[in-house]
């Protein structure tokens, strides 16, 4: 009898693990595949291509004249410096670096800055340019007392949207890019935070707009101020590309600067990864405008409640970069050379990308946009239908609205990109 138990025990503790198996699925079994990320689509695809003339024009970083990652002189001196000084690793606070935290802000708002020298900017380091943007998604969905929506220009940067749903925040949309001019659609633009509800928030990109390279004017920009102040909306920058858009940084902050001026509180969420080269050291600021020097404590503290929670700290080196950058005065010097040269040769690029076009081609479809676009990205003004014939038939790789980094156009490839853009809109 105790035999016969014991196999049946035996065979119990065998066929239990394997009945389980029948009866129970994966944890993640319903997980469904999540589209692939259209940048990251375009690069892998670069990749696998093999005809020599390709060209990759969907990577969101800077390149250099061969089309390698730049490193800039400046920011390696800076980490040459930083290396001998032995520094520890300790974590930095919540609200991160506080030298730098000061620094980013004047190099922002300037150094006459009304609500600097009164102390009541509130301020934190954050993870780059993104994470400025959920630090300011997170705070307003829990602090803003008045109506959770965010409006977006159509269209944006395609993290914007995730960014402030996952943040509890409603998600609209205010006209922005006309099609037919590929331009601002200013009319448009005006009048739809006219009709949006008062108080709601407004995100507005402060220079070089991602992903269409047009910018409003400073006459369109106070056009939009009087509009956002007689709405009582509360305006949210996105300044990614400050120096990196015109070669100027008190240019490209003209928006910013004016809007506090105008006595906006403002929202502004910056990045040194395109102007400074800080990819992957992730290295930003978030910042809000506040009434007073007490007040501006308050929200401080409330940011630091926001943060712990989320990523407890920010990371020191990149920081710790920027930081030495803006305070050495012979650094600060050299890094603004090397952004307007960054700055420049973009610019040139699109300067010599429409010549081809109009002279060596003949092209007689409209390219002004090319020059009339500022920053990194321009919109081309394509058809899918194009984009997939550039793609395809040409091996020029670009997103399938338009859109193309000019940091990937060279004095080798420019050639080829203007033959194909002629050949894909000349039908």
């Amino acid at each position: 009898m105790s035999a016969m138990l014991t196999r049946a025990s035996r065979f119990a503790l065998v066929s239990k693990p394997f009945s389980q198996t029948l009866r129970f699925k994966s944890v993640w079994s319903g997980v469904q595949a999540g589209p692939p990320d259209a940048i990251l689509g375009v690069t892998e695809a670069f990749k696998r291509d093999t005809d020599p003339r390709k060209i990759n024009l969907g990577v969101g970083a800077y390149r250099d004249e061969a089309g390698l990652p730049y490193v800039l002189p400046s920011v390696l001196e800076a980490d040459k410096r930083i290396a001998n000084m032995n520094l520890d690793k300790e974590y930095l606070p919540i609200t991160g670096h506080s030298n730098y935290q000061k620094l980013a802000a004047t190099f922002a708002y300037g150094a006459d800055s009304k609500p600097l020298k009164e102390n009541r900017i509130a301020t934190t380091q954050s993870i780059s340019g993104t994470g400025s943007l959920r630090i300011s998604g997170e705070f307003l969905a829990r602090h803003y007392p008045y109506n959770k929506e965010v409006y977006l220009p159509t269209p944006s940067w395609g993290n914007h949207r995730p960014i402030f749903q996952n943040s509890g925040l409603q998600v609209k949309q205010y006209t922005y890019y006309d099609k037919e001019t590929v331009g601002l659609n200013l009319e448009g633009m005006l009048r739809d935070l006219k009709n949006a509800p008062s108080r709601s928030i407004v995100l507005l990109h402060a220079c070089a707009h991602n992903p269409t390279g047009v910018d409003p004017t400073q006459e369109q920009w106070k056009q939009i101020s009087d509009v956002v102040k007689e709405k009582e909306m509360f305006p949210l920058f996105d300044m990614a590309y400050q120096g990196f858009a015109s070669g100027d940084p008190d240019r490209d902050a003209f928006a910013v600067r004016y809007f506090v001026e105008q006595g906006h509180q403002i929202a502004l969420c910056q990045s040194f990864a395109k102007n400074m080269g800080l990819y992957g050291e992730r290295c930003g600021l978030f910042s809000l405008v506040t009434a007073n020097e007490d007040e501006a404590k308050r929200v401080e503290s409330q940011l630091k409640i926001t943060i712990r929670p989320m990523y407890s700290n920010p990371p020191v080196h990149g920081a710790r970069i920027a930081e030495l950058v803006l305070s050495d005065p012979q650094l600060y010097a050299q890094w603004l050379k090397e952004v307007k040269g960054m700055a420049d040769r973009i610019n040139n690029m699109r300067r010599t990308l429409k010549t081809l076009l109009y002279e060596k081609h003949g092209s007689k479809h409209n390219w002004e946009h090319i020059t009339n676009q500022i920053g990194m990205f321009a919109f081309l003004g394509v058809t899918p239908e194009q984009v997939n014939k550039l793609v395809n038939e040409h091996h020029v790789y670009l997103t399938q609205d338009g859109r193309i980094s000019v940091a990937g156009i060279t004095d080798h490839n420019v050639g080829h990109l203007a033959a194909s853009l002629h050949d894909v809109t000349s039908n």
